[in-house]
């Protein structure tokens, strides 16, 4: 299991990222899609 809590990720100032909190359980996949499309996992 993965868990993450509270994360935040600023590039400058330009927040990327804003208190993200989840959990991905063993065995799953997951991966970010961002807005014009680039993926990031």
């Amino acid at each position: 299991m993965t868990e993450v809590r509270n994360l935040v990720k600023r590039y400058g100032n330009h927040c990327a990222v804003d208190q993200l909190s989840f959990t991905v359980e063993s065995g799953q996949l997951f991966g970010f899609l961002g807005p014009n499309g680039t993926g990031r996992c």
